[in-house]
């Protein structure tokens, strides 16, 4: 009974923490990453800011970091337990289900190359945190494409995440809001997934 209900309380916890403030990160990130379609110095001027922010590695630490490292590890828990029947049971829920698990694996790889690519080489080489830093980056097909693919895996994994938290936390219970809400994540995910493949595209 105890183990249940800690199991619950993870499992809350796990939801919570992928929406805030890991999602809104994210959702604040993208939209950064979309000044670079207003012009390199739009992008410069929006990402110093970023960098200068107070206390920025406290929010670092704190607001970004140990939130996303408890929600990957524990992401892997779940779907170490979780038993995947797309093959069996073609449903729509399971299918969404069986992409929450393989987009988090995606996204959690992606965010571990994304970070060695910008962050660890501001930090620790010199980089500056501009516009060229990215551009070199993408400057590849290759890489653009993996990048395209990660900022994909992250938004599905972001925009399903609100579903599934609506639901974890009692929020939509019915099945007519739980289809309501299905529908608002999905023009959600529409519209960060442009924001998001425009962006990268202006670095390109």
């Amino acid at each position: 009974m105890e183990r249940g209900k800690n199991q619950n309380f993870y499992r809350k916890l796990h939801s919570l923490s992928g929406i805030i403030p890991v999602g809104v990160f994210m959702t604040v990130h993208l939209l950064v990453n979309y000044t670079a379609t207003w012009g390199i110095d739009s992008y410069n001027k929006a990402a110093g800011f970023m960098v200068n922010l107070p206390f920025k590695y406290f929010l670092e630490l704190f607001v970004i970091f140990i939130p996303l490292l408890f929600h990957a590890l524990y992401g892997v828990v779940i779907a170490r337990q979780a038993k995947n029947n797309v093959s069996k049971y073609g449903y729509f829920r399971n299918w969404k289900f069986y992409l929450q698990r393989i987009t988090g694996l995606i996204a959690f790889i992606f965010i571990i190359w994304h970070v060695w690519e910008t962050k660890v080489q501001v930090e620790f080489s010199g980089a500056e945190a501009d516009y060229q830093l990215m551009a070199n980056i993408v400057d590849n097909g290759i890489s653009l494409t993996l990048y395209i693919i990660g900022i994909s895996s992250c938004i599905y994994h972001f925009v399903n995440g609100i579903w599934t938290f609506l639901i974890t936390w009692g929020i939509t219970v019915s099945p007519h809001s739980q289809k309501i809400t299905q529908y608002i994540s999905f023009g959600l995910f529409i519209a960060l997934t442009f924001i998001g493949i425009r962006a990268i595209l202006a670095f390109a």
